[in-house]
């Protein structure tokens, strides 16, 4: 029986990914993610055979990057099924585990290389490295009885790595039955185009250089590409850039010299008081004094606030106004602005206000914009492709030819998907 696959979860909504794929009588998984805006629940995974008890025809489960909709129904997974993710990946979800307790549950895990072929049974999977905002991110080629599904992941264009992402349209991938592509920003109103890495960081180093105090930056810390925005534009304006110890975490284990590490002369670590509980609790005491040379301490914040550009959140409200390092401070929120106008970020608004502290957005994309969408369509030339991660699969009729609608649940050929 040639390849045949089900996505899971993710025909209609982003987050939440899950793929199976079945080749004489055996199957994999493409990520086993938790829905957005979901509590990790075994309730919540898909009705996939052998990932709550043992089934030999569950191979593996591969994991395309460390976002949460992506692995987050993993640590429910007890039978603990083979997991292939990117090895830097899995150091960074380890590290954060401590500090993020979410992140953890991801047990042994084993490696994927960039263009390095996986065998598991019938399956031959080749991970494909992407510019995605998560770090050490693939997109996966799946190959069974000749033929050969694409799935996209999340990527993109226009982040620090966007080479990558010419690069698999120089090169293509011949003879494709089909392409999983996602979706995430076809459905969004206004402006088609996302600026670049690059030019966020031109946006923040003209904030940072006209903000006379302390210039609070709220970015996720396992968004290593914006950490490097951030760092060049500190380092731009001639500022030190203050790490959470938790973020000081993650970037170590990148294991990447070429990423802003907490030895580096223009970087300090902070420990804000709920991180030092948590050192506390797990007894942690060795990984903070390994960071001893680089700390910075909230007495010695107001005297170093108008050379410095500190991560933040929302957590470190008080303690930051304790330590009367905030005239003349500057906001920038550097995540999808839409979560600004949440109730939960009333409190976070309120204090802006009452400190007279203004805000920008200074943000871009970790997906593709709808334009770098149709150029992977156009190099790749699938005979089918079939809508994942997005809110709007039917937009995907306007945009593309030989586009086939799936439901969540449905099983259906890949050789004769169009």
């Amino acid at each position: 029986v040639p390849m045949r696959a089900c996505i899971r979860r993710g025909a209609q909504q982003i987050g939440g990914t899950c793929v199976e794929l079945e080749s004489r009588g055996k199957r994999i998984v493409l990520d086993l993610g938790l829905p957005l805006d979901e509590e990790a629940d075994p309730c919540l995974l898909p009705a996939v055979s052998g990932l709550v008890s043992p089934d030999e025809s569950l191979l593996a489960v591969f994991i395309s990057h460390a976002h949460r909709d992506h692995y987050g129904l993993l640590a429910c997974a007890k039978a603990r099924p083979r997991v292939f993710i990117g090895e830097a990946a899995a150091r960074m979800l380890e590290a954060a585990s401590l500090f993020w307790p979410e992140t953890a549950g991801l047990g042994e895990t084993e490696p994927l290389h960039d263009r390095e072929p996986i065998r598991v049974g019938p399956f031959t999977v080749t991970p494909y490295l992407v510019d995605h905002s998560a770090y050490d991110a693939y997109a996966l080629l799946v190959e069974a009885d000749g033929e050969r599904l694409f799935y996209s992941g999340d990527l993109r264009a226009h982040g620090r790595k966007g080479k990558l992402f010419e690069q698999l349209l120089r090169q293509g991938i011949e003879d494709l039955d089909v392409l999983l592509l996602e979706g995430t920003t076809l459905g969004r109103p206004g402006d088609e185009t996302y600026p670049t890495e690059t030019e966020v960081e031109m946006q923040m180093t003209g904030l940072f250089e006209d903000t006379p105090g302390l210039v609070l930056v709220w970015a996720s810390a396992m968004n290593i590409d914006r950490l490097v925005t951030i760092f060049r534009a500190a380092r731009r304006s001639g500022r030190t850039l203050i790490l959470d110890m938790y973020a000081a975490v993650v970037l170590r284990a990148t294991d990447n010299a070429h990423l802003p590490q907490a030895e580096w002369p223009e970087v300090r670590v902070y420990l804000p008081r709920s991180q030092k509980r948590t050192v506390v609790r797990a007894e942690a005491f060795e990984l903070s004094r390994s960071f001893a040379a680089r700390r910075i301490y909230p007495e010695q914040l107001a005297g170093s606030a108008a050379g410095s550009v500190m991560l933040f959140r929302s957590g470190m409200m008080r303690e930051l106004e304790d330590a009367r390092c905030l005239e003349g401070a500057h906001a920038v929120y550097s995540l999808w602005a839409g979560y600004l106008g949440e109730d939960r970020q009333k409190p976070f608004h309120e204090w802006l206000r009452r400190l007279s502290i203004p805000v920008t957005v200074c943000h871009t994309s970790g997906h593709a914009s709808p334009q770098d969408l149709k150029r992977l369509v156009e190099a790749f030339r699938p005979n089918a492709i079939v809508p994942i991660h997005s809110q709007v699969p039917e937009r995907y009729l306007e945009l593309y030819e030989n586009v086939t609608l799936r439901a969540d649940g449905e099983w259906w050929p890949v050789g004769g998907a169009s």
